[in-house]
């Protein structure tokens, strides 16, 4: 059986009506009251000063409220209220005990804090005794009474919509059997009720509407103690499952949840104090509200400090976390399920919305890390995404297969994984997510498709311009009739095979034929863009390509041997070769003949600078003839194709003739000079006079041979003055120039020549045999034409002068 020992109490209101915040709070922590939900009920008792009040709840609940001591004097025990829970009673009972009425203590204060408690004990309590004397009841002016007023009027404030129990403990109960004594009673209470004034709400209203009634009778405590504890216990045991369906307080339509009580018991004692009407559904929806603001908030701030949350935030920042919805929506629904089970008991309407409040505080709290997820698997499945469509296309699967196959793979991978992420209690739309996914993905694809064209392009045109610029270029050197035909061959074939390869390679791609003939076309484009511009670049030296196509030709013969200008040759007939060769070469650089078309560049050019007779009647300024140079364009050939104007040519061929004149000029020179050096005889008739006029002569010197002596040293000396003074080289350079130098380097040479005899006539005959051998190899070194060995005197006379001095007399001048 419980004892006394086992209850807790504390003084909900102190004497002057202050509320006891603190040890409520500490009270319903002792008792565990937030764990009991709406499994709780509240007992009060009310009743006259010093009537038992204290005592019947300490026998009845197992209290230990403090008791009167009856050996003291009748005086006033308790102050204020103070509350205690019951012990041994299921479930949770709370009992108040109040101050008693009508107390010489507060005097003519009585009155108002007595129907202030009457009223609090009301709205907080499911179960309220009221005491009242055996004696009293028929009486007219018995002390319930006022207390019975007091409880009826206060009742009028309160809008509540659950019935309270009002049970009438009758004490000291005498031999009248409770039988005779309940009807009195009642009738007493329906005229107390009916003298109460009510609202007009309420003027019709009976006394069952607002309490249940229940009656009970108890013998004096002092005086049959045994029978007053045994007919207690019984009560006792109507209080055991009193919340049950048809107990004592079996309507519980207003009840607070017991988490809320603390709180519901201030705000009530509050309204009271101010002396306002208390409207109890209000107060609940009031308490509601906060009590599951409260709730939520611990949870809010819980799972902020949650350690798995905290974990599962941190490394979600730095990459993908698998299972992340599956680990935030077990984490998200712990916190509301604790909340649904603190608030369970709560207005259904304020506990739902404040649900939804935190519901949604914690989805906001937990949506970045929510996007960053996202991120992460749309930023991986995005170079996933490239790394298998690069592999793909290495490895020959066609480009539009290989990014058709890899976009769905990818996006079905990106399903799953937001599939993973997913936060149930979320509604958000990925749609946007997987939108911009898709369009990185076609993006690169795009960029891709882009890159491998253009790399596609390049390879042909890098192939193109390599298979036709040296050709090109070859063809255009070796300028012919054949020329432009056989670039246009060339081109063709090049083109068609660039063509061909390009198609085969864009198969893959899939794309439509309008784009794929316009990237053909331009392809084609180029490759006559890459003729066009190798033409235009040759043109741009055509005249250095006509100076070396007249010097080739001019310089060489048909066995491009170099020529050796001996006066055999036709130098007209060799000129006007080259120069129709050059000009053969400027006719196919003047256009670009890459179609079939023709023209008569080539016969203009031949009429107007090649033909004498053309030149000649253009130069006659007497005669007045159409030039038909003299104009910016070719006849039958656009300005588009014209590489070399009409008079550009003339000027270039003027120019031309002007660098090459000098070649022609020199050629003619070179054979006179030839023909000039080869004839050193006299003429015939010059040798038969010389004979006839000679003949005494020649026999005079056969009679005397000393004169041959003479005449023999007199050559020796001309000889040597011959070589010493270049008189071939110096008469090179004009006749005039020649007898000038001649005259101012001849009696230096005389004078050298003699002292150099001088010198070799006093050397000793024994140095002739060691200075012989010396002389003959510097005679030799020096080109002396003399190999007569008898004459080694004058050899040595040559050979000394040119081996020291006069070595090389063209190089000193």
């Amino acid at each position: 059986m419980a004892t006394s020992e086992e209850c807790c109490s504390t003084q909900l209101l102190d004497g002057d009506g202050t509320f006891n915040v603190t040890g409520i709070e500490h009270f319903i922590k002792e008792v565990k009251l937030g764990e009991c939900g709406l499994s709780y009920a509240v007992v009060s008792i009310m009743g006259p000063q010093s009537s038992g009040k204290s005592t019947l709840l300490n026998h009845l609940f197992y209290t230990n409220f403090r008791e009167m001591d009856a050996f003291k004097g009748r005086s006033q025990t308790t102050k204020g209220i103070w509350m205690a829970k019951c012990a041994g009673i299921e479930p949770c009972t709370l009992v108040m005990d109040l101050e008693g009425t009508d107390g010489r203590e507060r005097g003519e204060d009585d009155t108002a804090f007595e129907k202030q408690s009457a009223l609090f004990a009301l709205a907080v309590s499911d179960i309220v005794l009221i005491n009242m004397w055996c004696h009293d009841i028929g009486r007219e002016q018995a002390a319930n009474k006022p207390l019975l007023k007091t409880v009826f009027q206060v009742m009028m404030r309160l809008f509540s919509p659950r019935k309270t129990t009002l049970m009438f403990v009758i004490r000291d109960k005498t031999r009248t059997p409770l039988e005779n004594l309940e009807p009195v009673l009642r009738e007493d209470i329906q005229k107390i009720w009916d003298s109460v004034p009510k609202p007009q709400a309420h003027k019709e209203t009976p006394l069952s509407e607002f309490f249940n009634v229940e009656v009970v009778a108890l013998s004096s405590y002092e005086e049959k103690e045994e029978q007053f504890k045994e007919q207690v216990a019984n009560l006792r045991q109507r209080f055991f499952h009193s919340i049950a369906p048809g107990g004592l307080a079996g309507d519980r339509r207003g009840v607070v949840p017991a988490s809320g009580f603390s709180f519901s018991a201030q705000q009530i004692w509050k309204v009271i104090k101010e002396n306002k009407d208390l409207d109890l559904p209000a107060h609940k929806v009031m308490v509601a509200t906060v009590r599951c603001e409260e709730i939520a908030n611990e949870k809010f701030a819980g799972f902020t400090a949650n350690e798995d949350w905290c974990l599962l935030e941190e490394a979600v920042q730095s990459g993908p976390v698998a299972g992340f919805g599956k680990k935030l929506n077990s984490i998200l629904y712990a916190f509301l399920s604790e909340y649904d089970a603190e608030a369970t008991y709560f207005d259904e309407g304020v506990r739902s919305a404040k649900r939804k409040q935190l519901e949604e505080k914690l989805l906001q709290l937990v949506q970045p890390a929510h996007q960053s997820m996202l991120g992460h698997l749309r930023s991986g499945t995005l170079e996933k995404f490239k790394e298998a469509f690069e592999k793909a296309l290495n490895g020959g699967e066609g480009f539009s297969m290989a990014a058709c196959n890899c976009t769905e793979s990818y996006m079905a991978l990106f399903d799953e994984g937001y599939a993973d992420a997913v936060v149930e209690l979320a509604n958000w739309d990925s749609s946007k997510i997987r939108d911009k996914l898709r369009r990185d993905i076609d993006a690169h694809v795009a960029s891709v498709r882009a890159s491998k064209l253009s790399e596609l392009t390049s390879s042909c045109e890098a192939k193109l311009n390599e298979a036709l610029s040296g050709p090109v270029e070859a063809l255009l050197d070796g300028a012919s009739n054949e020329t432009w035909p056989s670039i246009r061959k060339l081109l063709q074939h090049e083109t068609e095979s660039a063509v061909s390869g390009l198609s085969s390679a864009l198969s893959g791609f899939d794309m439509d034929e309008k784009t794929k003939d316009k990237m053909l076309l331009s392809l084609e484009d180029y490759a006559r863009g890459v003729v066009e511009a190798k033409a235009r670049e040759e043109a741009g030296r055509v005249l250095i390509r006509m100076k070396d196509r007249f010097s080739t030709l001019f310089s060489h013969d048909s066995d491009s041997m170099p020529r050796v200008w001996t006066g055999k040759e036709d130098i007209r007939a060799i000129t006007k070769t080259a120069r129709s060769a050059s000009l053969k070469l400027l006719s196919v650089m003047a256009a670009i003949r890459l179609d079939d078309n023709v023209d008569n560049i080539e016969n203009a050019l031949s009429t107007a600078l090649v033909d004498n007779k053309s030149n000649a009647a253009v130069t006659d300024r007497s005669i007045t003839t159409f030039d038909p140079l003299a104009s910016s364009t070719w006849e039958q050939v656009p300005p588009a194709k014209t590489l070399i104007t009409p008079v550009q040519c003339k000027s270039l061929w003027r120019q031309f003739r002007a660098e090459t004149e000098y070649s022609v000029t020199q050629a003619i020179s070179a054979q006179e000079a030839n023909k000039r050096s080869n004839n050193w005889l006299p003429p015939p008739w010059a040798i038969v006079a010389l004979i006839v006029l000679g003949f005494n002569e020649f026999m005079t010197l056969l009679r005397n041979p000393l004169y041959l002596g003479v005449i023999f040293v007199g050559f020796l000396i001309i000889k040597a003055l011959w070589v010493q003074l270049d008189i071939s080289g110096e008469f090179r350079n004009g006749a005039l120039p020649g007898l000038l130098s001649l005259s101012t380097k001849f009696l230096p040479t005389v004078m050298n020549l003699l002292r150099k005899l001088a010198e070799e006539g006093q050397m000793p005959a024994t140095n002739n045999p060691q200075r012989n051998p010396a002389v003959a190899p510097k005679s030799f070194q020096n080109g002396s034409t003399s190999s007569n060995m008898s004459s080694s005197a004058s050899s040595g006379v040559t050979s000394s002068g040119n081996g020291t001095e006069y070595s090389s007399p063209t190089k000193e001048e």
